[in-house]
């Protein structure tokens, strides 16, 4: 049996990733994919950090030729439309990067992963690992329909399946955020028709809110656009309403996403996915790292799903690269690891987590220059999540802000009711 350096489960964004970088570090890899690509999933919005790391993996070409939509920024609104605030990226003065992608996914997964092919790794699609057991000098995972294979590491991409965290009874769930997605591609979506036709759109209503990502941006104003809305699980199962008869009422009752769907139409099926947040207890076992969903998932609010993926992925596989040259089990690069990423992670958890309370959004939509507030949000919503202390002061600053809010009006408060 064939020991590679490294297996790696799964070959969406973050396989791909971690595969491609250790392929160029000169190591032999096989990548184990379930299913087979190109193949429909959700997440289609990047942020502008995936940029370094596009360019580090010699990917930046492929993407570019693919023609995907250019988003500069996020814009923010409110269902009944009294109020919103747009984010460009080129404005955070923190932001070393200024432009991402909206993707396809089917499509972007399939040039990530033929262009880990490329690099040297060797990809098995169609091939569902059930299991994995580890010893002192390598790991070996046991396929469907009883053969092995055979690595010195494992990197669990597996995505929300986490199969290693499952395996050994990891996961915990965050009971705050049970939450559900029902969402649709639509063409003749009515788009902004200046730089800012390729920005995530989201709207906040009272107990769910929008996202409207454009896939295809078309000379007219309009484009092909991932629409869905994120509501609590329990608020679904009261509505007793099927995906599509629920999708069309609630975009109906918004009235920015209404005006900006008055001539769409669907061309897709409606998909209803649980979006429950979830962590697993360590990020990592014997030889085995976990990277992307399989470490843990937060929420789809700030885009932030692709990029973890991949941030989480590159630093993955310089943690296993550095074991196999000094010829260690990982653990003390693995350890390392995990407190990186869990302190990326912890991030977008407490945005998150104020996102879906009303001081944060009233001080979120009220973005003010002062002791550049303003540019340290920007910057973690493009994915700077090492800026050091200029930016860490800053959010313990802002966030010290929206508990004052909750007591004290230091914004105009907002409310959710329908206006004239």
């Amino acid at each position: 049996m064939t020991t590679y350096d490294a297996i790696v489960i799964g070959g969406g964004p973050a396989g791909s990733c971690a595969a491609t970088r250790l392929a160029l570090s000169g190591r032999t890899v096989l990548v184990l994919e379930r299913e087979r690509f190109p193949r429909f999933h959700v997440g289609e919005s990047l942020l502008p950090y995936n940029t370094e790391i596009f360019e580090e993996l010699g990917l930046a070409p492929k993407l570019a030729a693919a023609g995907f939509p250019v988003k500069r920024g996020a814009q923010f609104h409110l269902g009944n439309g009294s109020k919103g605030t747009a984010f460009a990226f080129r404005q955070g003065c923190f932001n070393r990067h200024t432009e991402a992608y909206q993707v396809e996914r089917s499509r972007f997964d399939e040039i990530l992963l033929r262009h880990a092919t490329d690099t040297g790794a060797e990809v098995r699609e169609g091939v569902e690992v059930e299991r994995f057991e580890s010893d002192a000098e390598g790991v070996t995972v046991s396929l469907k329909g009883g053969a092995l294979a055979r690595g010195r590491f494992l990197v669990d991409a597996s995505g929300r399946g986490n199969l290693t965290g499952r395996q050994e009874g990891l996961k915990v769930m965050n009971p705050r955020l049970k939450k559900l997605a029902v969402f649709a591609h639509f063409e003749g979506v009515r788009l902004d028709d200046d730089s800012r036709g390729g920005d995530t759109v989201i709207v906040r209503q009272e107990g769910h809110w929008f996202w409207l990502i454009p896939l295809r941006v078309d000379a007219g104003g309009t484009g092909r656009v991932s629409v869905g809305v994120v509501m609590d699980r329990a608020d679904f199962a009261k509505a007793g309403e099927s995906g599509e008869v629920l999708l069309d009422r609630l975009i109906a009752e918004s009235r920015p996403v209404r005006e900006r769907m008055k001539d769409a139409r669907r061309d897709s099926v409606v998909h209803v996915t649980s979006d429950f947040s979830y962590r697993n207890t360590s990020f990592w076992s014997r030889r085995c790292i976990r990277v992307g969903d399989a470490a843990g998932f937060i929420d789809p609010i700030f885009s932030s799903g692709v990029f973890l993926a991949m941030f989480s992925a590159r630093a993955a596989a310089q943690a296993v690269d550095a074991s196999l040259k000094s010829g260690s089990d990982g653990s003390e690069a693995f350890s390392k690891y995990e407190r990186r990423v869990r302190s990326a992670l912890s991030i977008y958890q407490e945005m998150v987590d104020g996102f879906y309370t009303k001081p944060f959004m009233e001080l979120f939509l009220e973005p003010r220059a002062k002791w550049n507030l303003a540019a340290a949000v920007n910057a973690i919503l493009a994915g700077e999540l090492e800026g050091g202390w200029r930016l860490r002061w800053r959010m313990r600053l802002f966030f010290l802000l929206v508990r004052l809010q909750a007591r004290f009006p230091l914004v105009p408060r907002f409310s959710f009711a329908p206006v004239a």
